[in-house]
């Protein structure tokens, strides 16, 4: 099961609107809405490389590169599993006559 993220992400985009838009501190940002400092750069920063101001893996690219990783586990695993098997069958075919 894909994991939920804590924060919907309408209220990520938003809380990176209030930061940009109101001139407050971030920290001041942050404690109003309730999340952490460091969330809500975090969201900053993400929301900068998705808009192609920062350099780094877009929001996109990031799930993209979670999903090959998954397939290439799968894939190895399955790999593993069809080794094992030719050498089990290799194995019974060598049995004396």
């Amino acid at each position: 099961m894909p994991k939920v993220p804590p924060y919907p992400e309408e209220f990520r985009r938003r809380a990176v609107e209030l930061v940009k838009t109101s001139g407050d501190p971030l920290a001041k940002v942050a404690r109003d809405l309730g999340v952490s400092e460091t969330g809500l750069r975090n969201w900053l920063v993400q929301a900068e490389i998705d808009a192609g101001e920062r350099q780094g893996l877009s929001s996109d690219e990031r799930k993209e590169l979670a999903e090959l990783r998954r397939q290439n586990r799968r894939l190895a695993m399955e790999n593993e599993i069809l080794k094992r098997a030719a050498a089990y069958f290799a194995q019974e075919n060598v049995l004396p006559k």
